[in-house]
């Protein structure tokens, strides 16, 4: 809910040794863009009135466990508010099986990697612990996993606070031990890509320890404000800020006489992140409670300063991330709301009278709360709303053999109204085209090569990426939901833009080697053509590289061919070499035979670079990235056990190393044999023709045959090679009795192939999923106002055009070059120079 701030706060003040009679299950939200709080009762049987319970959100919920209230201690259940829909919010309670954290209170909740919710620590009324648990919110059914054997586990407490870093990192900072004394330290505590959790200590020491204090990053920079010391004291002004740099793992105090030292003296209080700007709401100073709303800005990333929510600095904000849209409801909501103006000052409310009491310093060191039934909850019974998987459950295999899964996950081609995002599985052999030219005979998967040792990666010197152009590039492009293209085909950046992110892209390629050496899981995307739609709609159907969506726990490797053909190549290249820039450890791309200046000036890059960025600029841009396109990698090894590349073997290419050999930046001339076998051979037509035989794409290039592959991948080691380069009807297309992948990405190539685009997501158990969309068909126009086909129908978002809807300029360039025909045609003509694209 990235428009709201504490979505649900279920309010009350914490307390244990005592009934907590004034704790309540109100909702209050806030609208960031407008500065505007709301009480909102949700649908639904919500949970019993509660205090010090913890919270976190999971994607359009937030999910709240534990917490103390009147009849003592809550259920350990776990309870969902609901704002899928935002006008209709609905509490649910989850069904976990088996045993999981026990009812407790003074606990944290994260969800770390945008998968796993966490709990850590807290008190179940008998004492403070140090246990921690994880539930894989991907997996059902949801069952909480107790994390053991996990390094360096902190010692127990109490009242800490936790914040997830944006690459899965949780920190635990802070609490009260089990005699009450409050704590200066640190954990993180993070998931390593084989399943293993493991907890490290932070260096240094908090510069003042503290507990019922709050934390979130920005960046890599972990805020800590306020928090408490004992005996209703707060933490003292000039450490009331501290900041962790878990990049550089150092303890920063902000500078003397900063402002808002003063202002966060506190505790109990609710901090959230939105982009640079941190959200404070209410909480205690000393026997005071607040209801005050302040926001820290952190954009310089030095030095934190206050200002008011609705203030230019934040505006200007959310108008460069949101658009102008979101400028002029902060315009009219500034209007309309002008009384809720006072809420937004530092002011003293009322006294409480018990909160002498409800001062936990003494009375409650070992969490004694009266003694009492657990509080009333809700009888309805629901799970959290459905969150794709990725790749399968992993296995318990030492060496695990790559296999293709027996059924891909498919879109439903009417994607439409209420039936938008509908996915179902179908066997592999109810596609018509698919297995064509595979021959399913017994054969050899080939030696199984070793297991590749778990890489382990020290916490706090992860790296991060340096500002620059690519953030303008993804918050322009990165959004799956929302891209259309635009009425104007003049290009958003220029050259002097495209040229920034080539020279910090093509850093990053310089480092690489020739063949990428990746760990599962590995999602892989083959041909993309510049159909940046159907890029944006396999972001959306099975899951987007961003912190918010699933880079955290799986890599992205494109296989080439991202521009010519399509309408929107700068869009395409522009976005992945930006997530390239964002994401390098993650993000991987090789090199395609249309990342070559003599065939991209052919197949409509380069008219594209000219009619949309002007002939001087376009001209100027084209090059640019021609010449990054000699850096980029020619290959990718995943686990030592599948080989993926953009198009083949060919006659020349026996070992990996020669490979590994080809010295870059190259052009193709420079490559010879290897690199044109490399980037443009393909299989026989089916596994009948073995050998080498002459391509009909054109002379000089060839086809290879099953035997190839079989000899390839038993000298080698390897299970599987994925290649793409051909479109292929299904989207993805067997060869060599399964041992040879063909992946295409595009659908409706050209806009005339009709053919289904695909991926293919390799899990952390080697086993290989394909995913599927089909084509959109053509838009119709509709005038505004104009009833749709049922006058109580809603349309949730307007269609989505064919991707090479209006673009008569590239429907020239295919007509004048037609594409290759698609594998699984029967009967299409082979002579032509369609078949050297």
């Amino acid at each position: 809910m990235p428009a709201y701030l504490a979505a649900a706060q279920v309010s009350g003040v914490s307390a244990a040794g005592i009934r907590l009679a004034g704790a309540t299950n109100d909702v209050n939200i806030m609208d960031v863009r407008t500065g505007r709080w709301e009480k909102v009762t949700p649908q639904g049987e919500p949970p019993s009135p509660r205090a010090a319970h913890a919270a976190a959100a999971v994607g359009n919920m937030v999910v709240i466990q534990g917490g103390i209230g009147p009849a003592g201690l809550a259920s350990e259940d776990l309870h969902v508010l609901d704002f899928t829909d935002f006008e209709k919010p609905r509490w649910h309670r989850v069904m976990v099986s088996g045993a999981g954290p026990s009812a407790r209170y003074a606990h944290t909740l994260a969800l770390v990697a945008n998968r796993f919710l966490v709990a850590v620590g807290g008190n179940d009324g008998k004492q403070t612990m140090n246990d921690a648990w994880a539930l894989d919110t991907s997996e059902k059914p949801y069952q909480w996993r107790k994390i053991t054997d996990s390094g360096e586990q902190p010692p127990p407490r109490m009242y800490a606070a936790a914040a997830v870093r944006s690459d899965g990192l949780l920190l635990l900072s802070g609490g009260r031990d089990i005699s009450g004394v409050p704590l200066g330290d640190a954990y993180g505590l993070a998931r390593h890509r084989d399943g293993r959790w493991e907890w490290a200590a932070a260096p240094g020491s908090m510069p003042a320890p503290r507990y019922q204090h709050g934390a979130v990053f920005v960046g890599a920079r972990l805020h800590i404000f306020g928090g408490a010391v004992g005996g209703g004291r707060m933490v003292d002004t000039e450490s009331a800020v501290v900041v962790l740099d878990t990049s550089a793992g150092q303890w920063v105090k902000g500078p003397a006489d900063n402002p808002a030292d003063e202002l966060m003296r506190r505790c109990r209080h609710a901090m959230a992140a939105v982009g640079p700007y941190v959200f404070v709401h209410g909480g205690l100073k000393g026997s005071t409670l607040l209801d005050d709303l302040l926001l820290a800005d952190d954009s310089s990333g030095t030095e934190l300063s206050i200002c008011d929510p609705r203030s230019p600095a934040w505006q200007q904000w959310l108008n460069a991330v949101h658009g102008s849209e979101a400028a002029a409801a902060l315009a009219t909501a500034a209007a309309e709301e002008a009384a809720a103006a006072a809420a937004l000052s530092m002011r003293r409310v009322r006294q409480v009278d018990d909160l002498s009491e409800l001062d936990e310093d003494q009375g409650d060191r070992h969490g004694q709360p009266a003694k009492g039934k657990l509080g009333s909850e809700s009888p309805k019974s629901v799970t959290l709303a459905q969150r794709r998987k990725e790749f399968p459950a992993a296995r318990d295999m030492p060496t695990p053999d790559v296999r293709l899964y027996h059924r891909a996950v498919v879109v439903a081609q009417d994607v439409q109204g209420q039936m938008r995002g509908l996915v179902r599985q179908l066997s592999i052999d109810q596609f018509e085209n698919e297995s064509r030219r595979v021959s399913m005979g017994v054969g050899s998967s080939g030696p199984e090569p070793g297991s590749v040792t778990a890489r382990k990666t020290p916490m706090f010197q992860r790296s991060y990426s340096e500002p620059g152009i690519h953030k303008m590039v993804l918050r322009e492009f990165l959004n799956p939901r929302h891209w259309r293209p635009p009425e104007n085909r003049d290009f958003i950046f220029n050259f002097d833009q495209i040229c920034q992110l080539c020279d910090q892209a093509e850093k990053l390629f310089q480092r690489d080697p020739s063949v990428l050496k990746l760990r599962a899981p590995v999602k892989i995307f083959g041909d993309l053509h510049g159909q940046f739609g159907d890029l944006m709609r396999l972001f959306e159907e099975y899951g987007t590289p961003s912190t918010a969506g699933d880079i955290t726990y799986i890599d992205y490797l494109f296989l080439g061919d991202y521009v010519d053909r399509g309408a929107h190549s700068l869009e395409t290249i522009c976005l992945l070499l930006a997530l390239k820039i964002e994401y390098p450890a993650h993000v991987h791309l090789i090199r395609g035979n249309h990342e070559a200046a003599d065939i991209n000036a052919l197949f409509g890059f380069r008219l594209e670079c000219l009619e949309r960025l002007g002939d001087a600029q376009g001209i100027k841009a084209w090059n640019r990235l021609n010449q990054l396109f000699n850096w980029l990698p020619l290959a990718a090894l995943i686990e030592n056990k599948v080989l993926c590349m953009h198009g083949g073997i060919g006659r020349s290419i026996n070992t990996i190393e020669q490979i590994e050999e080809i010295a870059r930046p190259v052009t193709m001339e420079e490559g010879g044999i290897v690199l044109m076998d490399l980037l443009w051979s393909d299989p026989t037509t089916n596994d009948a023709v073995e050998g080498v035989q002459p391509s009909p794409r054109g002379p000089g290039l060839v086809t290879f045959g099953p035997d190839r592959v079989m000899d390839f991948c038993r000298s080698n080691d390897l299970q599987m090679i994925v290649r793409a380069h051909e479109c292929v009807m299904d989207g993805f297309e067997r060869f060599a009795q399964g041992h040879l992948i063909t992946l295409f990405s595009a659908t409706n190539y050209c806009g005339t192939a009709n053919n289904a685009g695909a991926i293919l997501v390799l899990g952390r158990d080697l086993v290989m999923v394909p995913k599927l969309i089909h084509p959109l068909p053509p838009s119709t126009p509709r005038t505004p106002g104009s009833p749709s086909r049922n006058s109580d129908e809603i349309e949730e978002d307007p269609p989505t055009p064919h991707p090479s809807a209006g673009d008569t300029w590239m429907q020239a360039v295919n007509e004048e070059r037609p594409p290759t025909p698609p594998r699984g045609r029967p009967g299409n003509p082979q002579n032509s120079l369609a078949f050297f694209e």
